[in-house]
This record gives C-alpha cells, structure tokens and sequence, in this order.
C-alpha cells in the first residue's frame, strides 16, 4: 500500500481507545516479569473476567517483539467477550478490536489493520457515537485504569483519574470502586500520604468491599490499611476471612503474609509466603517479601548480640536475604526498594563494592520521586559515615535529604544525623563556619531557634559578612520577637 493509505490508518488508530493510545512505556516496567505477572493472574483469578489480562498481556507482548504470542492472546480475548457479553458483544469488543488494528498496523498487514478499522467505524456508528472510532463505555475507562496501574507508580494519578470517570457514569459499580479504592491506596503508598485519619483510602476500601466483599485484593488490602492506623484486631478479622474464602490463592496469601510480619508473626508470615511461592515460583513480589521476613529475623538477633560476633544463625539469615534480593532486582530492574534493600544488606554484610555498585544502580533510576530519593541519600549517608568512615560525604547526603523540602520519617531522620554529625565534628575541634551554619540550619528545622542563633552567630564570626548567614540569623530573630 502507498504512503498515502498508511498515514491515512495511523491517523484513524490515533483516535481509538485502547493501549496502544494510553501511552504504556516500556520503560516504566520490566516486560518479561510483568507478562509472567498477567500470566498467574489469568491462571489464578477465575472469578475475574480475564479479557482485560488477556488485552494486557497480548499489549506486553507487543512491547517484548512477541507480535504472533499477542495475536493469540487477543483472539483468547474476543472469545471471553463473545462469553461474557453475548448480548453486547460488539460494543465490549472495542477495545480488542482496537488493539488488533494497531498490531496488524505495527506487522505491516496494513489489510488486516483496515479491516478492523472498518468494523470500529460501524460499531460506533451503529452506537450513536459522536467519534467515529470510539465509544463512551465506563468499562473502558475502567480497563485503562487498571492498565495504568500495572504500569508503575508514574501512571498512579491517571489512574486514579480514569476509574473516577467511570465511577461518574456507574457510582455502584463493584469493579470501579475497587479499582479507585486500590489505587488511592497505592498512591499513598507510593508517595508516603499516611495523614491524620489516615489518608484517604480508608472510606474508598470500605465501599469497595461492602460492594464486593469477595474480592481477592481489596479485602486484604483493607486488612493491611486498618493495620496501619492502628486497628489491628479488624484488620485481622478481613485477612481470616479472606483466607478462608480464598484459600491457596497466592495474592491473599502474599497480603495475610505482608500482614502478620507487621504484627510480629515473622513465622506464620513466612509460612504463607512459602505456600504463595509453590504456586508462582518467580513473584518478584513474594520474594521480597520473603527478604524482607529474613532481614528483620536478622535485626532481632543482632540486637540481642549486641557487640558480639556474628552467630552462625545471623550469617544464614543474611545470606538469605541477600539471595531472594537478588531474585527480585534481576527480575524487576526499576523496583527502587528492592535496590536499596540489597545494597544495605550488603554493606551490613561488609560487601562493601556490592553495597556501592548496587547504591551507584539505584541513583541511576529515572523514576525517583521526592520521598524515594530521600530515603537514598539516608540510606547512602549512612553507608559514608558507618561503613566507608566518611564523615564528609555522609553530611552531604543527609544535607541533600534535608534540602528536599517534603515532611517524611527519611528528612527527619536526616536532620538528626546532620545535628549528630555535626556536634560530634564541633566537639572535635572542626568547627568551620559552613560546618557551624549546617547545624544552625538542622537546629533550626526541628524549631530550636535559640540554638540556630547561636550556630549562625558562630558562623558568622568565621565568616564574617556572609549574606546567606546573615539572612538566616535576622530570619531567627525576627520569629522569635513576633
């Protein structure tokens, strides 16, 4: 076909509503671990309607240059939706036909895409529709919802966005509460937005599961969230009921498991997650979750040996650790907390060079937002000053972690290690005015403003004229006369 023909269908696939127009990066995930994902869901769900895993996975597979695998799998999708709506099943086929049209695109079988085109441009027609190639379904938005979802923490707002318009048209549908509730959730996860009652997430899961009191993630997913503000014993009663009703499903098990290593129970946690494991041997999720069980073992009992060697038991939990955290970064390259995990396990281990090169990994990620990179200059702060016995280059990073101006655990730990850091080099002797005006500003985050004073005039008598101290001091005394 002429140049003409095939802009005139790349035109026309621009228009539709499908994951080849909902800007999926590839980027954002790890494809091969996310196929395998869709692929236990697909296994594991059977009350959930797989055509949206199936429309997932046959998208995933494009990403990977698997184009024959992604036919097969949206052929399995029209045939769930000619099942699951028989009676309205050229509407609900949008989205798979629009996904065919852009694969057949994308092989060069520019018939094939047209054809398909066609059969869009009628369904919409035949609908009413104002667009020639899509429809206004909810249900759409819903599947783009849960699309953006798999796709990283990125994505986490639009989708947030896509199934609040669907909830605009269907308000009690099942699916869209749960999938808003879910992401609301996430996003406070992602971006630490654990506030006074706490967060937002908490009535949105409520609904979600009085609407649907079955379903296999946001159930535990509430269970998780009244734990964390501090109803335990109500949370406890979901996670049971989840297990009963679900039992040998590998994602209420990873969340009864995630559960029960919050309340204390490591060994029930780790029996759980051993039995998700035996069904889905590769979960990078269950395998960190699994390091995680480990890691805090180990910190029990370093803590009761105080400054004694190493136990032959600690050395086991260690290594432990360290081999499922290995797992989980090999399979997902741009999970950030595994990263960091496994390069403070390795400085604990004193694998220094492993410790830095997987740290040097972590700072190369692209997809850092404010809170992660926080926690990494702690955490690299730390591993300067204990291990490398930097006391200089930990101070600029607990300083650089301070600087970024967002309250969390991570900046006000960073305050204190900067307070620390610094009287400890005053003490010695090492009192330079930038070392002086650095505590004056640490004292003057945590609100100990007749400290600072005395910091910046310190500072100012080394460094006579300094603006930026001069600033600060007048800032100082200026507060405390209001």
């Amino acid at each position: 076909m002429s140049d003409i023909v095939k802009t005139s269908i790349k035109k026309a696939l621009l228009k539709m509503d499908c994951h080849f127009t909902w800007v999926l990066l590839k980027e954002d995930i790890d494809p091969d671990e996310l196929e395998e994902r869709i692929a236990d869901q697909i296994e594991f769900l059977h009350s959930k309607s797989k055509i949206q895993n199936y429309h997932l996975l046959a998208y995933v597979n494009y990403l990977n240059g698997k184009k024959e695998e992604a036919l097969k799998n949206l052929q399995k999708a029209e045939e769930a939706v000619k099942t699951a709506h028989p009676r309205d099943a050229e509407r609900q086929s949008l989205v798979t036909r629009s996904n065919y049209a852009w694969l057949y695109y994308h092989m060069d079988k520019l018939a094939e895409a047209q054809e398909y085109i066609d059969k869009i441009e009628r369904t919409c027609k035949e609908h009413g529709s104002a667009t020639p190639y899509k429809i206004k379904l909810p249900q759409i938005l819903c599947e783009k919802g849960w699309a953006l979802l798999k796709f990283g923490g990125k994505n986490y707002e639009k989708a947030k966005e896509s199934f609040a318009k669907a909830l605009q048209e269907d308000p009690d549908n099942p699916e869209f509460n749960v999938g808003y509730a879910i992401t609301v959730y996430r996003l406070e996860d992602h971006y630490g937005k654990q506030s006074a009652a706490e967060g937002s997430s908490l009535e949105p899961l409520r609904r979600a599961v009085q609407l649907d009191p079955d379903d296999v993630f946001v159930v535990p997913i509430l269970a998780i969230k009244l734990q964390e503000i501090g109803n335990t014993p109500e949370g406890e009663e979901y996670i049971e009921k989840a297990l009963e009703k679900h039992p040998g499903v590998p994602y209420v098990l990873r969340y009864a498991a995630k559960f029960y290593r919050k309340k204390g129970d490591v060994q029930r946690a780790l029996k759980y997650l051993t039995e998700a494991l035996s069904l889905t041997p590769n979960s990078a999720f269950l395998h960190h979750q699994v390091a995680i069980c480990y890691r805090k073992q180990f910190y029990q009992l370093k803590k009761a040996n105080g400054r004694g060697q190493p136990t032959e038991e600690m050395e086991e939990l260690i290594r432990l650790c360290i081999d499922h955290l290995k797992i989980v970064v090999e399979r997902k390259t741009k999970f950030f907390y595994a990263h960091l995990d496994l390069a403070n396990m390795y400085a604990e281990r004193a694998q220094l060079e492993e410790a830095e090169e997987m740290f040097q990994r972590v700072f190369a990620m692209s997809t850092l937002n404010s809170l992660d990179k926080q926690q990494l200059y702690v955490s690299y702060g730390n591993f300067m000053e204990f291990h490398r016995r930097s006391e200089s280059e930990a101070l600029k990073f607990y300083l650089a972690a301070v600087e970024i101006d967002q309250e969390s655990i991570d900046r006000k730990k960073a305050i204190c290690n900067l307070k620390r850091l610094m009287e400890k080099r005053i003490k010695r002797g090492l009192a330079d005015a930038k070392s002086l005006a650095t505590l004056g500003f640490a004292h003057r985050l945590h609100e100990e403003k007749k400290e600072a004073i005395e910091c910046y005039e310190r500072a100012l008598k080394l460094d006579p004229g300094n603006e930026e101290y001069l600033s600060a001091l007048l800032d100082l005394r200026l507060s405390l006369q209001s």
